[in-house]
């Protein structure tokens, strides 16, 4: 059938399929490219030392550990609030919601809002969290501000999952007596689990690349606390610390390190997500 096109249809399918393969190629060079580059320049600076202590002046010694528990602290904090807020107002507006009208411009205020740029939230953060509540510069306060930031994210990503579903589904568990919430619970939310783990890559992602906003809300303090301790404190992020060794200090050795466990600690949180979104399907047969 392909030799029957005319000649014109057949030299625009050639090009369109040009085109697409260089833009594929053009991504994936770029991408490993990045990758290399970060590895060699800082596979020579890595040491056990840098990764296992706290800056210190009167060693003069540098070291990251602070900010890698900062990173992972400032995540686990924003997913708690921001995974139950996102899926429970896409469930809401997917699910509940009679009013088209009103399910409209709430749609439209979180598209509005996702096109926000970062440094805003962090103004607004700063001037609510740290101040009107008194929270001061903490990582509590620049998670609740990702929160704020991230919840556009996971709603219109698990509310387009849930739209996904076919409404037989939800037809046969009623036939069969469930009620609304068991539906949902045992029935509709198992067949978006994927929509839910690429919302919480996405979320988390914009989390640990964040930095305009953390440094008004979360500080850049190198102290190394535990958990509860940390978030009532100031401390610095790893995007927060790169920006910090690389523009301040000129540090880019460290900064380049930093950018490398970056890129692990994405790669670590994008594998953890998606097996257990797998895990999470297995279980639901």
């Amino acid at each position: 059938m392909q030799s029957n096109l005319p000649l014109r249809r057949k030299a625009y399918c050639g090009t369109m399929n040009f085109m697409m393969l260089l833009c594929t190629g053009i991504t994936v060079a770029l991408t490993f490219f990045l990758i290399i580059y970060i590895a060699v320049e800082s596979i020579p600076h890595f040491s056990v030392k840098i990764l296992t202590t706290k800056p210190s002046y009167l060693e003069d010694s540098i070291g990251v550990l602070p900010d890698i528990l900062n990173t992972v602290y400032i995540i686990i904090t924003t997913l708690v609030f921001v995974l139950p807020l996102g899926i429970g107002a896409a469930i809401y507006l997917t699910e509940y919601a009679k009013s088209k009208k009103l399910v409209g411009m709430i749609e439209y205020a979180i598209e509005s809002l996702a096109g926000i740029p970062s440094i805003i939230y962090g103004l607004t953060g700063m001037l609510i969290f740290c101040q009107f509540f008194s929270l001061k510069t903490s990582l509590l306060s620049g998670a609740l501000t990702l929160v704020i930031m991230n919840l556009p994210t996971i709603i219109r990503t698990v509310q387009e999952s849930l739209k996904t579903v076919p409404q037989g589904y939800r037809e046969g568990a009623f036939g069969l007596g469930a009620g609304k919430w068991h539906m949902i619970r045992t029935v509709v939310l198992p067949c978006c689990i994927d929509g839910i783990v690429t919302g919480c890559i996405l979320a988390t992602g914009r989390m640990i690349g964040e930095s305009a906003a953390l440094l008004f809300t979360a500080g850049f303090a190198h102290a190394l606390n535990g958990f509860f301790d940390a978030l009532t404190h100031s401390g610095a992020t790893l995007t927060v610390a790169l920006y910090v060794y690389a523009k301040e200090q000129g540090e880019f050795e460290v900064a380049f390190v930093i950018a490398a466990i970056l890129l692990v600690l994405s790669f670590i949180t994008n594998m953890s997500a998606s097996y257990v979104g797998r895990r999470f399907q297995k279980s639901k047969g």
